[in-house]
């Protein structure tokens, strides 16, 4: 297995694996990684693979909080060769109290942060990311919280997800106008069959030098090369939840992208998490996994092909933004 190569994350001081490990699936049901064990299995791989990078959120798992309270066990040990992103902002189901919808609020931010300190088994956060807009608390509320955050050694760095372009403009100017630190990296959907954020959230995020990372890069899996129009592993999350995704996919671009793989004699995946690799501003391919072997495939994948710029072009050309 090559070396694993490491980036730093837009303005700061966090140094992540250019393949990151999304924790999403820790306390899912009916997953390897649903219990202690599995999930212990796939974090201790990671790590003995040089994946620094992990991502979670508190509201990930069967229940709220599951995900990281399997990974505050699983990380004993561990903390300190790994950098630990999560997010707040979700519906945690009333776990941090009655939040009104308003979970960017300085209360309920307050509440959010000791809860999944707690859960994670640490005294710090390294990425601390609000998980989707707060339609109802301003952004300068939600800054002004997190600085505190920050200034109290509970969080390094903050970031984004979901963000709309216009939302990451107004987050820097309000970061800029009331004195407290910017938000340094921003987490969207992005892969070759998603490339909407190549419209505004891609040149906000360049433009004021944010780190990129890009969630479901292979299209819940479509991009590992292990499925066609009739199908693929029935213990897939496509299969068994997102269907769907193989009704709407664009074969006869899946087919010439495969044609590209062969003659170059790599895989679906390597070439997909090459082309990822070479977008400017991406830092890190957020990419889930239940079973180590997942982990050291995509670790794999991820060192295995550089594309030169004219390959960049033509797989961009395959599936057209």
């Amino acid at each position: 297995m090559a070396d694993i190569e490491y980036r730093t994350l837009g303005p700061s001081g966090l140094v992540v694996s250019t393949v990151g490990l999304g924790c999403n699936n820790f306390g899912r049901p009916d997953t390897r990684t649903e219990t202690q064990e599995g999930t212990s299995a796939v974090l201790d791989a990671a790590v003995e693979a040089g994946v620094t990078f992990l991502d979670t959120a508190d509201v990930y798992g069967k229940t709220p909080g599951l995900s990281e309270t399997l990974m505050g066990v699983a990380l004993k040990g561990k903390r300190e060769r790994v950098v630990l992103a999560t997010k707040f902002g979700m519906d945690m189901r009333g776990a941090n109290g009655p939040d009104w919808g308003a979970r960017g609020s300085r209360r309920y931010v307050r509440r959010a942060v000791e809860a999944s300190l707690t859960r994670l088994q640490t005294d710090w956060i390294d990425l601390y990311q609000l998980h989707r807009p707060d339609p109802l608390t301003p952004i300068e509320e939600t800054l002004g919280v997190l600085d505190d955050l920050i200034s109290e050694g509970k969080v390094r760095y903050i970031g984004h997800s979901n963000f709309a372009g216009w939302q990451i403009a107004d987050a820097e100017y309000q970061a800029v106008l009331h004195g407290h630190p910017r938000f340094i990296s921003a987490q969207n959907e992005y892969n070759l069959v998603r490339r909407d954020a190549e419209r505004e959230v891609l040149p906000a995020v360049n433009a004021y030098g944010l780190g990129f990372l890009p969630f479901f890069p292979l299209h819940n899996g479509l991009f590992t090369g292990k499925f066609s129009r009739s199908g693929g592993p029935d213990d897939s999350r496509i299969m068994r939840q997102r269907r769907h995704i193989i009704d709407e996919a664009p074969w006869d671009a899946l087919d010439a992208f495969q044609r590209f793989c062969d003659v170059r004699d790599i895989s679906m995946l390597q070439a997909t998490f090459g082309w990822l690799l070479a977008q400017p501003g991406l830092t890190s391919v957020i990419a889930g996994a239940t079973s180590a072997e997942q982990v050291t495939s995509n670790a794999d994948a991820a060192t295995a092909w550089t594309p030169t710029l004219d390959e960049a072009e033509e797989i961009s050309a395959l599936f057209p933004a």
